[in-house]
């Protein structure tokens, strides 16, 4: 609270504060404004990157548009956004072109394990007992974008660009989980027969491991103690004793205060000091700035003691025994292996730029300093190497290769015809198919913007450098063949055409007005005689006759005739007829002379150069080229005078005189053109061993071969120089100095642990080891390790012989061997110093003086071995030119050689190299390859004759087979049952070839010579005869070539009107029936009347009329086209492009050919192909490359080496030629030569060095032997140096192994490798590779040692060749409700694991609800039942309501079982009042109870009883008979149905 007195001052002053305070917050949010606007409100949000332009590959680059937001979402301006934030609207991208498709590919990898799906829970689904078969899951790969040289990602963008990627998930099946799978339990261990407590025990193997969650393996052991254990007497329990020793300790230097300063040492076990004393020796010497190795021995020991059977150790002196283990031993203390430092990186191999991406690769070294000594960490890599990429945009880009070819060369159709005939000869032009070659070559690829790329030729280069599939080097082509042309016959003469073009019957025209004619009209009407009753009545002239001579000479002229006859006589006053004279006239015709001028020409002569014109072609470039230009053909002509000769020029008019220069193309020069010489095969870099010479060459290819006089072709195509400077290899060397003496543990070491000072026992001994090269300079250790198998060891055991050990000289030399090879040789040792006179040194046995072994025999066997070799014939020559194997050339067949390999060994059986039994290794013998003969036709006959004379026909022409292919040859084509090949091509014959030619009729002969006139009816005749319609002369011929259906008559009937009688004209002709012949139209023809008769009869007819009828004197015409022939070529052409026709003949329609000019008239419509291109396939025989070199032997020495050579098809058969043979490939076994192998031996026993258990080691011996290629157990030792060098590997010749004490819980051995079993789903394999199991467990000796048991081990690998095995429950038969349920595996195997343990049937039996009622039990059908001599009353609900005694059950004469009563409902009221008293006659285990005896004993007494009363009552019994009351109820339960 404010004082009173202040409260106007604070008044005023609050008044000005707020005042400033409004002003200043104006001030500051205005500002924040301004500040927010930039950092708060406004945004940059940029849009997606757009495609990516540029150079190809890493040049490229991809923009984006950049927006400036406000933070209510509209754009601004883009400087309201702050320009430090702004992001990058470009950066480099990867452009993708399409040649990049060579170079990146999707890379997936294999799917993963199939896991189930994840629930909603986001957890996998625990193991439900739904599984049946298999659960769903998902299994991925995954997916990457690599390039395809060196394997390295990119981004995926980039293959996306050609293929979508490939799915990274799919859906898959997870089989059920299967639990371990185990053997059944071996039989129980037997007891030992001692007194105390003993265990035996059983084992079993594990089969198939679990799988998909299932569960693990159980206990594969179990133990149990003996049955019958006997206790032993106190004190007197019956233990073994066994000496224990311990591991080797490492490797340690005695301690400073062990030594004292007289030089004896004192061992002090207490101190901790570190200080040592070292025992060094020098090794060797490394290299001149490597320190000198020192090599440290120190000492190891281990720990005895005496344990007992129980586990329990006991007293060091319970295990005594003659030769105490060794406990302390020297050693070499373990030295890591040391190398110098890495090398610099190198330049990367890589020095230009592509657009693949591909990096090159550096690489750095380093080199051994020091080997691993006494089990040191061994030598890490020696080399290393990185992928690198050199960046700068002045780098060359790197080359890029391709395909190339020189031009095809010349069709060779000579090698077609030499497959088909081997003694084929040019005799004229060939034409035709044939087959033309190319050079196919690799080369460097020009950059498109290179200048001149169309001029420039390339080197070639090595052809792996190019990608993908070579182009053909040769291929089948075509040489055109000259043909003649074919035409038809001469078509009949046409009118003759006037030439003079003024005549006008020369022209048609249209009619104009008549006054443009100058010449007078011709008369509109003309004077003619119609004749009176009594006149001669004349026939009209006949048409001319045809000319008898095309010509006019001196002897004969050309003459035509016409006739006309006397139809009628005449009467008295009449006009009389003419003489025979004037019924005949002649005129002359064809009035040229016979001699023709026509003007011949020869061939045009070859293209010739014109200087004129070649000089302006030059000049103007034509063509682009100046060496090609237009040249001048000429050829001469001659006036030819028919019949005569050559006359002079003048006399043929100049108007049709033929030209005799025309200008033609010149072919163009072609020069040869080359390739520049490939670079010089390269000179090996590095050194080479040996002193070989080596050489390099380079070669050139012609692409385009000299022509037209052009530049000829160089004659050196390859040239080859020796390498220079080429360096020889170092051979470098190790340099061994002796061993040092041998080494002991320290003798206060020795004494302080072992109690003796005797310096004696194992020790290690060292030398000194050293790389030189062959001029004895030293070297880097690395060289030698280069080119041996490793370093020969620098530390050996020695042993130092004690007082008590047998010492021996030297064995002395082997004695000689005699040329008896059943020899044999022997070297000798003596004792030396006391061991002459120890007994146990005396022992051959143990310590044999001589040893004695066979002489090496010289005497060898030769055995062949393998099977003969492919008959291998000579070498035949390449024809270098062709680039093809000609057929005539290789020697495909004939005589040759086949090789067989053998092995040569000594009289021992040991094999020896086969120079030994012969040079070569080989037998030979002479062996034939069978030539293949090809089908073998005739020549083509001639073609026959057209087999119809009118129309189209066929011709044929025939082959016919002479010898049948065999051995591979040629195959026949199909013949017919002659063995005939037939021809067949259509045929075309004029049908108005030969005709029939008529002369007029001879006048009417009349029949009665009594008439006073000779009139009436009479016959006339006629000649007539068959021509030739092509023979201008008109040739006669035999009548049979002229159509016989179409005979003119020779005679008929005719009639000499009398002069009283009507004549009437010749009937004219028929008028023409319409195309479609349709019957109800007409024919007419008319006649007309000459002169009427005297008398008042009418004359005959003037008209006659009949209907159109098809076929009879109505045709219909049409055009008839045959199938197309077969191809068809030239007479000097075997295959290539040909010639397929048809031909086209007018059919009437009865069928009869008539001539063309009868579809001609009708206009129909012509088809317009009658010819078309075809290609007859070239037979072309398989085209084989020769033979390559022999390979190299498959095995390097023994048995089972095999040498092959191949051959490859150029051209494959083509058509019917020479198939290609199925063997491209020959083998041959390689001579066989001995294998030196170092063989390792088994393992030893585990050597505990005097302990009874404990640890210890084994070792095995690494031995050379001589076999034939596979080491089996009688594979002969041999000296090693023919082995080579040791592989100086210690490590593998000795190994830790354990042997358990009595009482020592241990693992047993493996067990064997189970079946292979495969994963599988409803009896299908589910995966390729199946897996197999074994298992090592624990053997439990004393319970008191069980905690300290190892784990149960369990290996599983992958395998081939497994099975699908399904298992099954099986149980044995019930007994007592009870039986045996047991796993079976499909092969009979009883297992435990492996079956669905929802699937287990029920082992034992039980009723639902439980059998409690008396004399009840449960039946095999799981339901209650009643107990013998009772029988069921049912319940309605079909339970068990109580077990009734069966009547007379007790003489066990029935046994009555209810069955209609189970369903029946039983009044049981009574019975349940009651039931609870029920007696049970049985004890629980079956006996009868004493009451029974007691009651049927008082029974049968009362039973005397009333027999007795009722005779003294009865004296005189009546018969009667009754049912006794118990009995009423049966028949009303039972329906008597009883079993007795």
């Amino acid at each position: 609270m404010f004082p009173k007195g202040n409260l106007a001052v604070t008044h005023w002053v609050w008044r000005s504060m707020r005042k400033l305070f409004l002003l200043l917050s104006l001030l500051l949010s205005h500002a924040a404004h301004l500040e927010g606007k930039k950092d708060n409100q406004f945004i940059w949000k940029p849009g997606p990157w757009g495609r990516c332009t540029g150079d190809c590959g890493p040049g490229g680059v991809q923009s984006r548009a950049l927006w400036c937001f406000h933070f209510e979402g509209w754009t601004s301006h883009l400087s309201n956004c702050d320009e430090n934030n702004r992001p990058p609207k470009e950066r480099s991208c990867f452009r993708v072109c399409d040649w990049h498709s060579d170079l990146f590919q999707w890379e997936v990898s294999d799917w993963h394990h199939c896991m189930l799906v994840p629930s909603a829970l986001g957890q996998t689904k625990p193991r439900t007992a739904e599984c049946v078969t298999a659960q769903h899951g998902l299994q991925h790969r995954t997916v990457h974008c690599i390039q395809k040289l060196n394997r390295t990602m990119v981004v995926n963008e980039i293959c996306e660009h050609f293929a979508p990627q490939p799915p990274t998930e799919q859906a898959c099946l997870i089989p059920c989980p299967r639990d371990c799978v185990v053997s059944e339990f071996s039989e129980w261990s037997k007891c030992s027969k001692g007194c105390g407590k003993q265990l035996q025990h059983r084992t079993r193997t594990a089969i198939a491991p679990p799988l998909y969650g299932g569960s693990p393996c159980p206990n594969l052991t179990e133990s149990r103690a003996c049955d019958t254990p006997i206790s032993c007497p106190l004190g007197e329990e019956e233990y073994t004793f066994s000496l224990k020793v311990g591991p080797w300790s490492k490797c340690r230097l005695p301690h400073l205060k062990e030594f004292n300063l007289s030089g004896r040492t004192v061992l002090d076990f207490s101190s901790d000091s570190k200080e040592r004393v070292t025992f060094r020796h020098q090794s060797y010497k490394s290299h001149h700035h490597s320190k000198p190795w020192d090599i440290e021995i120190g000492y190891q020991t281990r720990q005895v003691w005496c344990t007992r059977s129980d586990g329990k150790n006991a007293m060091l002196s319970l295990c005594m025994q003659d030769s105490f283990p060794l406990t302390v031993q020297s050693c070499i203390l373990p030295k890591d292996c040391e190398t110098t430092e890495w090398s610099p990186w190198s330049s990367c191999s890589k020095t230009c730029r592509s657009g693949s991406l591909s990096p090159g690769f550096r690489s750095r070294s380093r080199n051994v300093k020091h080997v691993a000594i006494g089990g040191g960490r061994e030598c890490p890599e020696l080399l290393e190497k990185e992928a690198c990429i050199v960046e700068g945009e002045f780098l060359q880009p790197c080359p890029r290769y391709s395909w190339r070819t020189s031009e095809w060369k010349e069709c060779q159709v000579s090698l077609l015809l030499e497959q088909q005939d081997p003694h084929w000869h040019a005799t004229g032009p060939v034409c035709g198919g044939g087959i033309q070659t190319r050079e196919v070559y690799c080369a460097q690829s020009t950059l498109a913007s290179t200048t001149q790329r169309a001029k420039e030729v390339s080197r070639p280069v090595e052809k792996t450098l190019c990608l993908g599939p070579a182009p053909s080097a040769s291929q089948l082509c075509n040489i055109p063949c000259s043909t003649d042309c074919i035409v038809s016959s001469w078509s009949a003469w046409g009118l003759c055409v006037h030439e003079n073009c003024h005549d006008p019957q020369g022209r048609k025209g249209e009619d104009v007005s008549g006054s443009l004619c100058s010449a007078s009209p011709p008369p509109e009407q003309m004077a003619c005689e119609i004749p009176c009753r009594m006149d001669c009545v004349l026939s009209e002239w006949t048409e001319w006759s045809s000319c008898s001579h095309s010509c006019s000479n001196k002897n004969s002229d050309g003459k035509q005739t016409r006739w006309r006859t006397i139809l009628a006589l005449a009467g008295e006053g009449g006009k009389p007829c003419p003489p025979s004279q004037a019924l005949q006239e002649y005129r002359s015709c064809n009035d040229h002379s016979c001699m023709q001028l026509y003007w011949e020409t020869s061939p045009w002569s070859p293209c010739s150069a014109d200087t004129l014109v070649t000089a302006i072609n030059e000049t103007i470039g034509w063509n682009g080229e100046a060496t090609c230009g237009v040249g001048i053909q000429t050829r001469r002509v001659f006036c030819v005078k028919s019949h005569v000769g050559q006359v002079m020029t003048k006399r043929c008019p100049d108007s049709t005189q033929p030209e005799t220069v025309r200008p033609c193309l010149l072919p163009c020069k072609k020069d040869c053109i080359v390739t520049a010489f490939s670079e010089w095969t390269p000179c090996p870099r590095l050194c080479q061993p040996g002193n070989a010479t080596i050489k390099q060459s380079r070669y050139r290819i012609i692409i385009q071969e000299a022509a037209n006089g052009g530049q000829e072709c160089p004659d050196t195509l390859f040239e080859e120089r020796e390498c220079e400077d080429v360096s020889m290899c170092p051979i470098y060397r190790w340099k061994l100095q002796k061993w040092s003496p041998c080494f002991l543990v320290p003798e206060s070491v020795r004494q302080g642990i072992m109690g003796t000072s005797e310096a004696c026992g194992k020790g290690v001994q060292t030398r000194a080891v050293s790389c030189i090269s062959d001029d004895s300079q030293s070297a880097e250790m690395t060289e030698c390790l280069k080119q041996t198998n490793g370093m020969p060891p620098l530390v050996q055991e020695c042993t130092v012989p004690c007082r008590d050990d047998c010492t021996f000289t030297a064995w002395s030399k082997f004695t000689p061997c005699s040329a008896n090879c059943e020899t044999t040789r022997s070297r000798r040792r003596q004792l030396t110093g006391k061991s002459r006179k120890k007994e146990k040194c005396q022992d051959a046995d143990l310590y044999p003086l001589v040893e004695t072994e066979l002489c090496p025999c010289d005497t060898f066997v030769s055995q062949p071995y393998g099977n003969w070799s492919d008959c291998i014939l000579p070498e035949g020559r390449r024809e270098s030119q062709r680039g093809l194997r000609v057929q005539g050339d290789s020697k495909e067949c004939g005589e040759g050689v086949r090789f067989r390999a053998t092995a040569c060994s000594d009289k021992n059986g040991r094999p020896v190299d086969p120079s030994y039994c012969s040079s070569s290794g080989y037998i030979q013998e002479e062996c034939v390859i069978p030539c293949p003969f090809d089908c073998k036709l005739s020549d083509w006959s001639s073609w026959g004759s057209c087999s119809s004379s009118c129309g189209i026909g066929v011709r044929i022409r025939s082959k016919w087979l002479k010898e049948k292919p065999y051995n591979g040859g040629r195959p026949c084509p199909k013949l017919d049952l002659k063995n005939q090949v037939h021809e067949a091509v259509p045929c075309y014959s004029e049908c108005n070839q030969y005709s029939w030619v008529v002369e007029h009729w001879s006048p009417c002969k009349i029949h009665n010579e009594l008439k006073s006139l000779p009139c009436g009816e009479g016959t006339q005749s006629r000649k007539i005869r068959c021509v030739k319609a092509a023979e201008s002369e008109g040739g006669v011929v035999d009548n049979s070539l002229c159509n016989q259906d179409e005979i003119p008559r020779e005679t008929q009937s005719c009639s000499l009107m009398c002069p009283n009688e009507c004549v009437m004209s010749q009937w004219g002709p028929w008028s023409r029936c319409p195309q479609s012949c349709d019957p109800h139209t007409m024919q007419r023809r008319t006649r007309h009347l000459l002169r009427p008769s005297l008398s008042s009869r009418t004359c005959a007819e003037d008209s006659q009329v009949r209907p159109c009828l098809l076929n009879e004197n109505c045709f219909q015409f049409q055009y008839n086209l045959t199938e197309w022939s077969t191809c068809q070529l030239s007479e000097n052409a075997t295959c290539g492009q040909g010639v397929r026709t048809r031909l086209l003949s007018c059919v009437r329609s009865d069928g009869k050919s008539v001539g063309m000019d009868q579809c001609e008239q009708h206009n129909l419509e012509k088809p317009q192909r009658m010819s078309m291109h075809c290609l007859v396939k070239c037979v072309v025989n398989c085209q084989l490359s020769g033979w390559t070199a022999w390979t190299e032997c498959s095995q390097t020495c023994g048995h089972g080496g095999q040498m092959s050579r191949t051959r490859f098809v150029i051209m494959p058969t083509q058509g019917e030629g020479r198939p290609c043979p199925t063997e491209l490939t020959q083998q041959k076994t390689c001579p066989v030569t001995p294998c030196y192998s170092w063989v390792l031996s088994n393992w030893s026993a585990c050597k505990l060095e005097g302990g009874d258990c404990g640890e210890g080691v084994q070792i095995r011996s690494l031995s050379c032997v001589v076999h034939n290629g596979s080491i089996s157990h009688w594979a002969i030792h041999v000296d090693n140096a023919l082995c080579g060098e040791m592989p100086f590997q210690v490590s593998i010749l000795k190994q830790p192994c354990s042997v358990p004490c009595p009482g020592d819980c241990h693992l047993t051995e493996w067990s064997e490798w189970s079946t292979c079993e495969l994963t599988c789903i409803d009896g299908r394999s589910f995966e390729a590779m199946g897996r197999q199991s074994r298992s090592r467990t624990f053997i439990i000796q004393s319970f008191e040692n069980q905690d300290s048991c190892p784990e149960q081990v369990l290996e599983t690998r992958p395998c081939t060749g497994g099975k699908c095995y399904h298992y099954t429950w099986k149980a044995s038969l019930w007994n007592n409700n009870e039986r045996t349920v047991w796993c079976q595996r499909s092969d009979g195997i009883n297992v435990t694991g492996g079956c669905s343990p929802q699937a287990r049937p029920a082992a034992i039996r039980q009723c639902n609800p439980a059998c409690r009622k008396p004399f009840s039990y449960c039946t095999q059908g799981g339901v209650c039942g009643c107990e013998k001599g009772y029988t069921e009353i049912m319940r309605s609900n079909g339970f068990l309501d109580y077990c009734m005694k069966v009547p007379g059950s007790e003489d066990k004469k029935a046994d009555v079982k209810n069955l209609a009563g189970k369903n029946r409902p039983v009044n049981s009221k009574i019975h349940d009042i009651f039931k609870g008293w029920s007696l049970q006659p049985l004890d629980p285990d079956g006996r009868v109870k004493i009451w029974v005896y007691g009651v049927s004993g008082g029974g049968f007494l009362i039973m005397i009883f009333l027999v007795f009363t009722s005779y003294l009552v009865c004296k005189k019994p009546k018969p009667h008979q009754s049912t006794p009351p118990q009995q009423k109820p049966l028949t009303l339960a039972y329906d008597g149905d009883l079993d007795m």
